[in-house]
């Protein structure tokens, strides 16, 4: 086995790690904003948790991509 200098991943799998970043703290900034008492309007119960959800998903999605020279 050989033994790689470097970086674990490439830089797209870089890339869709910070793009998960960003959609997991655009869904919780979604949650914050629901003007709604205690967040339980559309944004707090709804948008907000599915774009948390989107966030993760491109963040596993990210990490378990192969790169294309391998």
């Amino acid at each position: 086995m050989q033994n790689k200098k470097g970086f674990p991943f490439a830089k797209q799998n870089y890339v869709l790690m910070l793009v998960g970043v960003g959609v997991v703290m655009l869904g919780f900034l979604l949650m914050a904003l629901d003007s709604e008492e205690f967040g339980f309007g559309i944004l707090g119960l709804t948008i907000g948790p599915v774009t948390v959800l989107a966030g993760f998903v491109v963040g596993f999605f990210a990490i378990m991509m192969k790169s294309k020279s391998e």
